[in-house]
């Protein structure tokens, strides 16, 4: 809608969306760089994503709700929580940010070390069936995290919200590099998988996170926490129609990720 196109609140949200997930693919996929011969250090790399996205939830969770993630924007967009034009540019967005976080990374780096980068790859053993399926789980588990830690409806302060959305990306990874590598976030797979021109099974790193992202935000808002919504207020939400504006105030302000996400 023309109100969210001109409005300053919404661009920041935009280019915070692209910031985040550039530094968060900047360091979540140096964490994963082998320096040393033998197997993958697990607990780095878990910790490496978890505290990156409780760092950078922390950092612009206030501004654009810190998506930092497709399946999380798509999550929230079924949900009938923004619109489909906020979607679609939070999108752009993360996929563009997430590429210049890999370009950044990948010119840092020794050609040596970067080339044994493969996270974004199936367990030999794997089938795509087994790792669509396992993708579905870990990014269920998630999204399930985000809706619940960012529900405006709940009541009083439930800890920090970087670092309860932070040990869920931590636990999907723990459990989830030795099947998939745990993609969890189309963007986090697709930058690497561009600038190395290597997409082989690379649907299932999209298909298993929207499928997972919507699934978790599905049963949270119509099962596990109903939102009372009629068809034409979702509707309306999905458009864009704008918001009530207090007296004296121009532009929407963030509330606190605690309580709500900006202008979802």
């Amino acid at each position: 809608k023309m109100w969210e196109f001109r409005s300053m609140s919404f661009w920041r949200a935009v280019f915070a969306e692209f910031f985040a997930t550039m530094f968060f693919v900047f360091f979540g996929l140096g964490s994963a760089f082998r320096w040393a011969p033998g197997p993958i250090n697990i607990l780095q790399v878990a910790l490496g994503f978890g505290l990156a996205i409780a760092t950078l939830v922390q950092c612009v969770g206030h501004i654009s709700g810190a998506h930092i993630n497709p399946a999380v924007t798509f999550a929230f967009l079924i949900g009938s929580q923004m619109s489909l034009f906020r979607a679609l540019f939070y999108i752009a967005a993360q996929m563009l940010g997430a590429v210049a976080g890999a370009a950044v990374l990948y010119g840092v780096t020794p050609p040596t070390i970067r080339g044994n980068l493969a996270l974004n790859t199936l367990h030999p053993g794997v089938s795509l069936g087994q790792g669509t399926t396992v993708e579905i789980f870990l990014t269920l588990q998630y999204v399930l995290c985000v809706f619940a830690t960012y529900d405006e409806r709940r009541n009083g302060r439930m800890g920090s919200a970087a670092i309860a959305i932070g040990f869920s990306y931590t636990l999907g990874h723990l459990f989830g590099i030795y099947y998939t590598g745990a993609g969890m976030n189309p963007a986090r797979s697709f930058a690497p998988a561009a600038l190395s021109r290597n997409f082989v099974n690379h649907w299932v790193y999209w298909v298993g996170p929207m499928i997972g992202g919507a699934l978790g935000g599905l049963v949270y808002d119509f099962i596990l926490f109903p939102r009372m919504r009629g068809l034409s207020e979702r509707l309306a939400i999905l458009k864009g129609a704008r918001p009530p504006e207090p007296e004296g105030q121009t532009e929407p302000r963030g509330d606190p990720i605690e309580l709500k996400t900006q202008s979802l």
